[in-house]
């Protein structure tokens, strides 16, 4: 039948150990996979072809029959399920609609995925077929397919007592003979960028009360360990001493101290240093500026940003990139209290620059200003950052699609192609100099917030000042790092969850560049 070629959890110490998925390889004919449940991906209008047809043919017409009644056309994320009733191996099958064939994309099949996945877990079922579909690279296909399987099978259950889903526990990934090879090669490497991404989800769904600034220090410590990274952990003290006042400033407010976490992998063989920036607020009350009940509810997830460096970073041994990478995460609570930060006080900046707080809400920006100051500081060529920033961005672009922003055209551009493989959402938003004058302070060099209008940009414009010429590109996850409203629930999404969003572009992104280790242009602009 095939080849046991990984088997694992897609998860991490912090959740509640679940039975391994084994994924197998094979060339066996579709209608002749023993599963419990056989998923097809079929294009709009397209469905009788290919295992479709040889199936109906196989049952004698019926499915024909029954995609008539049902009035099933392939729309995408449509479904028909049905019985075979034992005519052949596979005892049920299951149609996803991938849409119209001319738009199909490989995260349509990371979706249809995650819907077989699903419906199987909802069933009871514990074994799934999945042929490839031969419309993309064989590799890019099965990535896409192992990707939705773990993405979709996620679940965060470490404190229910019960879980009344069943558990997938073997998916059987069917190819021809002369594609096989190339699946082998692909599936170590989606259930890593898989893996990893659901750690960073358990990250985000840990509550605040046990993910505070030292515990989260601690995961990283503990990932550093298992992986080989080096890691460096800063407290207060270490931080005043390097002049970070704008974290500490934000941190004040809580009686739980700051951490600053900075994880390195560093191959032999690397010849240029990209630093990874997430934002780390464990928790987020707005400090003396609060916010409402309903605005404070799920402010757990204002740490997305430093959940997905420090993911990404444990899966870069793994993949034995050529790259040097600093994973930095500030990490802190913004609390009001006696002893919070108030609306006009002034701060310096680690890199010397003072800024006036007119927001106590406008948090991230501050803890990333010494984040970005500190990764120049480090020599790194270029630095991406990522940070559930603004609310402005989720006006501009929902809760579905992140906001890009930089100095660097190159970098973004190849930045917005990684994302587009990872099936991720971004759209460039431009940095005209006007919003800079919109961050600048009567009575210090700046100030954290400039207003309602083009909120994300402003938020951006001011962290580029702490960049230092570097080529830089930031990532406003505000609206996907976390799946708050329905409109944003998908295949692959679990509604109340973290998304992981920004681990696997980053690995992608990380990839690419070690591929093409040659001198990129920058198309640099200002």
């Amino acid at each position: 039948m095939g080849n046991a070629i990984w088997r694992g959890s897609p998860g991490c110490k912090t959740r509640k150990e679940e039975p391994l998925v084994e994924f197998t390889v094979s060339t066996i004919e579709p209608e002749n996979c023993p599963c419990d449940l056989l998923v097809l991906g079929v294009p709009e209008g397209e469905i009788f072809s290919g295992p479709v047809a040889t199936i109906d043919q196989a049952l004698g017409g019926i499915l024909q029959k029954v995609v008539g009644e049902e009035r099933f056309t392939g729309k995408a994320r449509t479904t028909l399920f049905f019985h075979t009733h034992d005519r052949i191996p596979p005892r049920r099958v299951l149609l996803v609609g991938l849409g119209p064939s001319s738009r199909i994309t490989t995260d349509h099949l990371r979706q249809a995925a995650a819907i077989g996945v699903n419906t199987a877990r909802g069933r009871h079922l514990r074994h799934i077929g999945l042929p490839l579909l031969d419309r993309f690279p064989a590799k890019e296909e099965a990535q896409a397919l192992v990707e939705g399987t773990i993405l979709g099978g996620y679940r965060f259950r470490k404190y229910k007592r019960s879980d009344e889903e069943g558990m997938v526990e073997g998916v059987e990934l069917i190819t021809t003979p002369d594609r096989r090879e190339e699946v082998n090669e692909a599936l170590r490497r989606a259930a890593i960028f898989a893996s990893a991404t659901c750690f960073a989800r358990d990250l985000v769904n840990e509550p605040p009360n046990e993910l505070t600034p030292s515990r989260l220090a601690e995961v990283a410590r503990e990932v550093a360990t298992q992986k080989g990274l080096r890691c460096t952990i800063y407290g207060p003290e270490e931080m005043r001493q390097m002049g970070m006042g704008a974290i500490l400033a934000v941190a004040q407010g809580s009686s739980q101290p700051p951490r600053f976490i900075v994880l390195e992998y560093a191959p032999p063989q690397a010849k240029r240093t990209v630093a990874i920036v997430g934002k780390g607020v464990t928790f987020d009350s707005g400090g003396l500026d609060i916010k409402s009940t309903e605005g404070m509810e799920t402010m757990k997830m204002d740490m997305a940003g430093a959940a997905a460096v420090i993911a990404a970073m444990s899966a870069l041994p793994d993949l034995a990139l050529p790259v040097r990478v600093l994973g930095i995460a500030p990490a802190v609570e913004n609390l009001p209290s006696g002893t919070a930060t108030k609306p006009g006080d002034i701060v310096r900046a680690m890199d010397g620059h003072t800024i006036e707080i007119n927001n106590t809400d406008a948090e991230g920006r501050m803890i990333l200003a010494d984040a970005l100051a500190y990764a120049v500081q480090q020599g790194a060529d270029e630095i991406i950052d990522l940070a559930t920033l603004t609310g402005s961005c989720i006006i501009a672009l929902g809760p579905i699609c992140a906001g890009v922003m930089g100095n660097d055209q190159g970098l973004l551009d190849r930045l917005m192609q990684a994302a587009s493989k990872a099936g991720e959402k971004v759209w460039q938003l431009p940095l005209f100099e006007e919003y800079l004058e919109a961050m600048k302070s009567e009575i210090a060099d700046l100030r954290n917030s400039g207003g309602r209008y083009a909120g994300a940009q402003k938020g951006a414009i001011f962290l580029r000042e702490f960049v230092g010429g570097k080529p830089w590109a930031h990532l406003d996850i505000a609206g996907p790092a976390f799946v708050e409203h329905e409109e944003a629930k998908g295949p692959y999404w679990p509604k109340g969850s973290g998304t992981g969003f920004g681990v696997r572009t980053l690995l992608e992104y990380l990839t690419a560049i070690s591929e093409e280790p040659q001198e990129q242009d920058s198309g640099k602009h200002r």
